[in-house]
Order: structure tokens, then sequence, then C-alpha cells
């Protein structure tokens, strides 16, 4: 291997960086240290020791796209600036405060023993008074983040072969989480005022289909929020075909400009809407904590549905999120997380300005991303590979859509990385966005 002074030089690093990454890779057996003589790269074990081949066989057809939400929440390497987080930046996490409350809950012995499939009591009751409208306690059920949520709704409430209707561009979760349900998944085109209702209705008269997944604030990738007439209009459609509609809530508490609407869950008074909301995504990772809302016999279904994954959320988790919500630093920290992501979003967006004038950035009054379109003839995937070798992770556009993408977009991420990192991200990726050109 190359020596410390060389490795130093090349990736601009200290002595002791250098060390601890030969000792790190040399405790994983890949590298030799040899005192005197400097650091060799360890033979490889035989080929032949082993064969996992027939494993090929064995799982039979593969799963084209199943890696995305891997891929999206994968922790980057340390010298890359991440543009593409869908968690908080560590300096905007409340740790100290889950910290304490997670301490607390942990050192009463009721939190570890059984605890109820749909969550308890004093959990559900907070969701349910957060959502608003007519749901209660008991149309609550708690689950370990929205993840398992959104794929509890999908096995709930669709059979398998059963269509789906989704915003198009949407979250990429949802639609990995329900197509692995076996469901059919169709796009519906929406634009800067949320879904359009007029393909909406198209269809569902097509598709026969009764869910539709939506998220009326701040639509991950691209940020829109449901018009006030288009919300009318789209609870009127589910309403006259008899549909669910899957309200993901992911983004309450990440409104820096105005003030959020009310949920759409809020605003119904027959059982259409089925609710979702976490509190991951607005404390921290390790808070895998969300929970479903639905009445009647879907609300039963689904807490059913969910009984079948892992029975329940682990009781000193579920003590710790009702602490921590239910105390006054939960209005602090999203006072203080609301201010932070709007200097962080006019940050980002004032370096997209300076340095690519040329993406076209969707407008944005809240969430954590920033969704932009590229220049005729720029290849996303192109784009987003030159990145990489320039250590900027980014997602490309093309995934966060169901069918095939009208054109060429990234979702820049301004939540996960301070303002000065972001302007050098931008930096970096103006300079690949150069190569890509060339």
């Amino acid at each position: 291997m190359p020596s410390v002074r060389d490795l130093m030089a090349r990736h601009r690093a200290s002595p002791a960086t250098v060390q601890q990454a030969i000792q790190r890779v040399a405790a994983e057996g890949l590298v030799e240290v040899r005192p005197g003589r400097g650091s060799f790269v360890a033979p490889r074990a035989a080929a032949s020791s082993q064969d996992l081949s027939w494993q090929a066989v064995a799982l039979g057809e593969g799963r084209p796209g199943e890696d995305l939400v891997a891929n999206l929440v994968a922790v980057p390497k340390p010298e890359a600036i991440p543009l593409t987080s869908g968690y908080l930046d560590p300096d905007l996490q409340p740790t100290d405060a889950l910290g304490a409350a997670l301490s607390r809950a942990a050192r009463r012995p009721a939190s570890w023993g059984r605890v109820p499939v749909e969550g308890k009591e004093e959990l559900r009751a907070w969701f349910a008074k957060e959502a608003g409208g007519e749901l209660r306690a008991g149309d609550i059920t708690v689950c370990a983040g929205a993840q398992e949520a959104l794929a509890t709704v999908f096995r709930g409430l669709g059979d398998r072969g059963d269509a789906v209707l989704v915003e198009s561009p949407t979250y990429l979760g949802a639609i990995a989480a329900a197509r692995d349900a076996g469901l059919k998944v169709v796009p519906v085109p929406a634009d800067q005022d949320g879904v359009r209702p007029d393909l909406l209705q198209a269809a569902f008269e097509r598709t026969g289909a009764k869910v539709f997944y939506c998220q009326p604030l701040h639509a991950n990738p691209h940020g829109a929020v449901l018009s006030d007439e288009r919300r009318a209009e789209v609870m009127r459609i589910v309403r006259r075909v008899g549909a669910f509609l899957v309200e993901d809530d992911w983004a309450r508490g990440f409104t820096v400009d105005g003030t959020a609407p009310p949920t759409l869950v809020s605003q119904d008074t027959d059982g259409h809407v089925v609710y979702v909301r976490s509190l991951t995504k607005v404390a921290a990772p390790g808070l895998r904590v969300a929970a479903i809302g639905a009445r009647g016999p879907a609300g039963t279904r689904l807490k059913n549905t969910r009984s079948r994954q892992d029975l329940y959320v682990a009781g000193p988790l579920q003590e710790a999120a009702i602490d921590f919500v239910t105390s006054p630093v939960w209005r602090r920290h999203l006072r203080t997380l609301q201010q932070s992501l709007r200097s962080r979003r006019d940050a980002l967006a004032r370096a997209i300005a300076e340095h690519l004038p040329e993406f076209e950035v969707a407008r944005s009054s809240g969430g954590l991303h920033l969704w932009a379109a590229l220049p005729d003839g720029v290849d996303d995937l192109e784009l987003t590979t030159a990145a990489a070798a320039r250590d900027v992770v980014v997602i490309p556009g093309r995934v966060w859509f169901a069918a095939e993408p009208p054109g060429g977009f990234l979702r820049l991420t301004y939540g996960g990385a301070p303002e000065h990192v972001l302007a050098e991200g931008v930096r970096r990726l103006a300079d690949a966005m150069a190569a890509v050109r060339r």
C-alpha cells in the first residue's frame, strides 16, 4: 500500500486519520501491517472455498427496485456531503431530551411488560388529538416507524393484484411498500398545487382502485401542498367512488412559511381517510414510532394486520415517546427546528441559484427537500454518478416515479447538513454538472 505520507497527501487527511483507517481495515483482515516494512493488502481466500451460486436458483426471479429504500437510508461515508438524507442533521435532533426520556422510561418496571397490540393508550390519544377531527385513541394503532405503517396499510387495505393510485412523483418507500404487498402502482400526475383531481377521477374510473396514497403537506419529493380547492375536490372524488385515501402526514412540524393546513382526516366524516404519521423524521432516526388512524372495520383490519408483523412496539420506546411529546421541550424543539430549516432551505436555494442557475427549483414552503428539474439532455443517473465521484450524495429523480418520468430531476435535501456544507455540496455538484456536459 502507499505510505502514510502518500495517503495523507492523496486524501488530504491527518496522520491520525490515516492510521485509524489502516487499523480498521487491518482489523477486518483486509490489510497486513508489517512493522518496519509498511502495510500490505492481505491475500484473498481462494474463490473455491465458498460456492454460493446455488442461491441464484433457490431465490428465483429478482425484484427490481427493492434496494432503493435501503440505498435511501444508507449511511454515507464520513467524507461525503449528503444532499439526500431523509433524516435531520444530528445538530437538529433533540437527542438530549430523547435520551433523558428513554432513561426515565427504562427505570419504570411497568414499561418492560406486555404492551397492547394497538399501543399504549396515552400515546394513541396524543396521535388522535394531533390528527384532529373524529379520530379517537381507539382508532389509532402504533407502529415501529412510517415504513412499517405504510406496509401495514397496503397489506390491510388491498389484495394482491389490486391497483393503488399514487401521486407522481411520490415517496419511493410508499411505491416499494405497495409493490411488496403485491399491488399494482398507478401514478397520477401532481403539480405545485398537489395531485390533479381530473386525472385522479380518470384513474379511479380506469383502474377500479379503492386506495389512493397522498401526501397533502409538503409532498416528498416535490414539496407541493394540496391547495384548498383541490382538497375539497379530492375528498369529493374519494367519497363518490367509495375509496380510501391514505394520508401520509410525514411533514407535520416542517412548515417554515405560513401556517400548515389541517389534516385531511380532520375533515373526513365517513371514514374514507386512513391517517399515517411518524415521529422519526421530526425527531431522530432512532425514535421508530408512528401511528395509523382508521375508523370502523378498516381500523380493526389494520390493527390485526399490524399484529401479525411483530406484535407490538417495545414498551420503553413508547413510554419515551409519550414523555417527549407531552413535555414543553416538544414545542420548543419544533419552533427551533422550523427556524433552522428555513435558514438552511434559503441557503441551499441561494447556492443553487449561484452555481446551478440552469436548475429549475420548485417552490417550497416546508418539508426537508428542494425538487430540481434538470436542463434538457442531462441524465439524472449520469449526474448522480458524477456527483458521487466528487463525494456528493444525491438521489436521481426517476426513482420517485412509479412509471416513466417526464424529464430529469434531482431531490436535494437541506435538512441533513449545516449551511456551509450544503453550499460546498452544491459547488461540487456544479463541478459534476460541468463534467457531464463536457
